[in-house]
C-alpha cells in the first residue's frame, strides 16, 4: 500500500476482486466502497468523491451489454419455453409479458453489470487502474 497525498491507494496485485466487484454492482467506488460509482444510468464519474480514485479511464465498452443480453436471453428464453408448454397463453399475451420482464430485467442489469465490470478491471489493474497509485 502506498500513499499518495494522505490517501491510501491500493497496489493492484493486493486488489481482491469480489469485494470490489460487489462494490461495483452496487454503483460504489470499487476502491472505497463508499462514493458513487455512476452520477446517472451509465455515466461513469470522473474519479470517487471519497477516495478520489480515479474512474475517467475504465475500459467497460461494450461488456456490460453483452452481459446482459448473455443473462437475459439465458434466463427468458426457458422461462418462455416453459411458460408457452405449460399454459399456452394467447400469443399477445405471451409476448406482453416477455417484452416487459425482458425490458425490465435489461434495465435492471445494465448499470449493476457495468459497475461489476468497472469493480473487476480495477481489481486487476486492467485499462489504467494499475498506474492510479
Amino acid at each position: 500500500m502506498t500513499i499518495d497525498s494522505n490517501i491510501a491507494h491500493i497496489e493492484p496485485q493486493d486488489r481482491a476482486r469480489w469485494p470490489a466487484m460487489r462494490r461495483g454492482w452496487r454503483g460504489k467506488c470499487p476502491n472505497c466502497g463508499s462514493g458513487p460509482l455512476l452520477k446517472s444510468y451509465l455515466k461513469v464519474n470522473h474519479d470517487c468523491a471519497v477516495c478520489r480514485e480515479e474512474f475517467y479511464h475504465h475500459r467497460a465498452d461494450d461488456g456490460p451489454a453483452y452481459l446482459t443480453i448473455l443473462f437475459v436471453g439465458h434466463l427468458m428464453a426457458p422461462l418462455l419455453h416453459l411458460v408457452f408448454v405449460t399454459w399456452r397463453p394467447a400469443p399477445l399475451t405471451l409476448f406482453t409479458i416477455f417484452a416487459v420482464g425482458c425490458v425490465g430485467l435489461s434495465l435492471y442489469l445494465l448499470p449493476r453489470l457495468k459497475g461489476a465490470m468497472i469493480g473487476f478491471q480495477w481489481a486487476k489493474g486492467m485499462g489504467g487502474f494499475a498506474s492510479s497509485a
